[in-house]
């Protein structure tokens, strides 16, 4: 598991424009990955942001293209895709992060990944920043959103 070597990052998010999108599936995992953005952004200075759930995964692309035409300055995406017994897993997964990808690119718009792509439910568990936890992938996204909303000039 990559948390091992995870780096804390310090962050300042006080002042962002932020928009928090969920999906709906699993929400015992994306109630844990959206408490830790939550506590990652109020620790770093921000406790104005939206929070907005989409139906699923495949959603998420849009919504954070919605979110930016908005006013958004930074965006974080949560969920889970959990692999089944079908290809479906592949197409979702590599849409979620294509699609983030380049709406991120078009827009310049900073896009934390939080999306948990696994192979079955512990794995997800495992990184959700539920108790008992070993990492904290909605913490990690807005660190790394954040991050790259400083960067920009």
């Amino acid at each position: 598991m990559s948390g091992a070597g995870a780096p804390k990052l310090t962050i300042d998010a006080s002042g962002l424009a932020v928009s928090i999108l969920v999906t709906s599936w699993h929400t015992n995992i994306t109630d844990g990955l959206l408490a830790g953005a939550e506590k990652a952004l109020q620790d770093a200075g921000n406790d104005v942001y939206s929070i907005v759930r989409v139906p699923g995964a495949f959603e998420l692309p849009l919504a954070a293209q919605y979110a930016i035409e908005d006013g958004a300055e930074v965006v974080i995406a949560l969920g889970v895709v959990i692999r089944g017994g079908t290809p479906h897993f592949e197409y979702v997964c590599s849409a979620v992060t294509d699609g983030l990808t380049r709406v991120q690119l078009d827009t310049g718009v900073p896009i934390g990944f939080g999306v948990l792509t696994v192979d079955d439910e512990q794995q997800a568990l495992d990184r959700a920043g539920l108790p008992g936890s070993k990492e904290d992938k909605g913490a990690e996204a807005v660190e790394a959103a954040v991050l790259m909303a400083r960067l920009k000039p």
